[in-house]
């Protein structure tokens, strides 16, 4: 298997690369694996693949996990996102229910389904706004 480019980490290239990477991750089913975990993944694919737009744009963005405030900062730099990317927004929630034990009922399989969708989404309209 080939290993992607490596680019400098202000080059949206490598923003993309590290989104594709979380991407592979969520839709990878490993036994004993958390659903949650992979949805994090999901998550964390859509978020990076906005900050790679952003970094194309030259729009600055503050290090935040927030991808409905991402994406508000491309329209605010009159950038149109796509309904099926604007849904994204509901992967923030496995910001905090992914990574820690928290009294949350578990993810279902069809939320996971729904979260990779959404993340491929994401990095699909990402990789073509590059």
């Amino acid at each position: 298997m080939k290993r992607p480019e490596r680019y400098p980490p202000d080059d949206p290239r490598e923003w993309m690369n590290r989104a594709k990477s979380n991407l592979v991750r969520a839709r990878t089913r490993i036994p004993d694996v958390y659903v949650e975990d992979m949805c994090f993944d999901a998550q964390q694919a859509a978020e990076k693949a906005v900050k790679a737009v952003l970094m194309q744009r030259g729009v600055d963005f503050p290090f935040v996990h927030d991808i409905d405030h991402l994406m508000s900062l491309l329209e605010q730099d009159g950038m149109t996102i796509p309904e099926d990317v604007r849904r994204s927004s509901e992967l923030t929630k496995y910001v905090v229910v992914g990574r820690y034990p928290f009294e949350h009922r578990p993810v279902l399989e069809e939320e996971y389904t729904e979260a990779v969708e959404m993340a491929e989404a994401v990095v699909q309209w990402a990789d073509r706004s590059l």
